[in-house]
């Protein structure tokens, strides 16, 4: 049986890191989602079960909680584990602790399981039939709850890369973060640290979409953003900045 938490250590490399040697937000998203992704897989419910089943995972919501950002250079363990499983979600945890055990980040998320032939949800029982534990510490015991609306100042228009892609043939989650981060502008950007984002994904976006639009408003210390086309909504996102000294 495999264990029920996954946990392994590496070492923040320079490219990982941004120009005042910290890690970007979009290399931390992409971390959690490649350690989720790992232990699904030998959790018996990764890739290879989605390729034989034509099911996939889908996340609505990541909360992450960044006590202090990881550093160029610095050994890091990183640890995700199932936390809370019902009949249509599973909370994935995820820790990040510095060499002396000290605690970086700390974030929780949410999965559906989405049937790709009838494009709808589908029972998580209905096809793995060895639950997780439901008594697992809580990395960040938070309830997914819906974002405010908000009016917007501004608005950016992107488009698509290829490289935003992923294996699923949409929009790879972690660029979400980046879009957003990035779209408070770079003297905003320069003089805060992100502190804590949390996103909402709503639906998927088509790798072949003409363009996207980011919604701003900028409160103080607290950022909203919308990411959309022209056919809807696709996510909402809030991050939570302080001060660079």
């Amino acid at each position: 049986m495999p264990d029920a938490k996954l946990i392994v250590k590496r070492e923040l490399q320079t490219y990982q890191c941004d120009r005042y040697g910290n890690m970007r937000p979009g290399i931390l998203m992409n971390e959690l989602q490649g350690l989720g992704d790992t232990h699904a897989e030998m959790l018996g419910c990764g890739r290879t079960f989605i390729h034989k089943t034509n099911v996939a995972w889908v996340v609505t919501h990541y909360l992450v909680d960044i006590v202090e950002m990881p550093r160029n250079g610095e050994m890091l363990t990183y640890s995700s584990w199932p936390a809370v499983q019902d009949n249509l979600r599973v909370t994935r945890d995820f820790e990040i602790r510095g060499a002396n055990g000290e605690l970086k980040v700390r974030a929780t998320s949410q999965w559906v399981l989405f049937d790709l032939a009838n494009r709808r949800l589908t029972r998580i029982n209905d096809w793995i039939k060895t639950p997780w534990p439901n008594d697992m510490v809580r990395a960040y015991d938070r309830k997914f709850e819906k974002f405010a609306d908000f009016d917007a100042e501004k608005t950016h228009i992107l488009k698509c890369r290829f490289d935003d892609i992923d294996e699923n043939q949409h929009i790879n989650n972690a660029v979400y973060a980046v879009w957003a981060t990035e779209s408070v502008g770079y003297t905003y950007r320069d003089t805060h640290k992100l502190k804590r984002i949390e996103l909402n994904y709503k639906h998927e976006i088509s790798p072949t979409t003409p363009e996207v639009f980011i919604d701003v408003k900028i409160n103080g210390l607290v950022t909203y953003h919308k990411i959309r086309t022209d056919d809807g909504e696709k996510a909402s996102i809030v991050c939570y900045w302080e001060q660079r000294e």
